[in-house]
């Protein structure tokens, strides 16, 4: 429970406290490694939804996982692994325009902002994400993500 609650200040710190963004050559080379391992976790996934391997994409979530959309509306880990299957548009494999990650021991921050598709409209619209990874048995796993839309995209 306290892991939990500390997953959750954490998360509230970063989505407050965007100005706190630092580029990603700032960051320390701890840092940067485990960046690294958030991008190879992300090609991962992209090629575990290709691959329709729903054995694969349940091992890389939580079992509390939760993924709040810009909506409001709230998916556990089931729900979003038939998004995915699916060919939703998802920021698990939306393209990424801006990244920051920070670390907190076995707990990741990571954020960025992505262009995503309205399928109901046919529009891109701006998304900034939060994605929180915990690290269990030596591997990285997704806890919770949340996707909040900005705007319609320029492009």
């Amino acid at each position: 429970m306290l892991a939990r609650r500390s997953a959750l200040v954490l998360l509230a710190t970063a989505v407050a406290s965007p100005a706190l963004a630092h580029p990603q050559s700032a960051m320390d080379s701890a840092t940067q490694k485990v960046a690294a391992e958030l991008m190879a976790f992300r090609e991962a996934m992209k090629a575990a939804m290709l691959a329709k391997d729903v054995v694969r994409l349940r091992s890389m979530y939580t079992e509390s996982f939760t993924h709040t959309h810009g909506s409001g509306k709230v998916d556990g880990r089931d729900t979003r692994i038939i998004a995915l299957l699916t060919g939703e548009p998802v920021i698990e494999d939306a393209p990424i325009t801006e990244t920051m990650v920070r670390v907190h021991g076995d707990t990741a921050l990571f954020s960025g902002r992505s262009p995503i598709l309205n399928k109901a409209e046919n529009k891109l619209y701006d998304f900034r994400w939060l994605q929180v990874y915990v690290k269990e048995a030596g591997a990285w796993k997704l806890a919770a993500s949340q996707a909040t839309r900005l705007g319609p995209s320029a492009g």
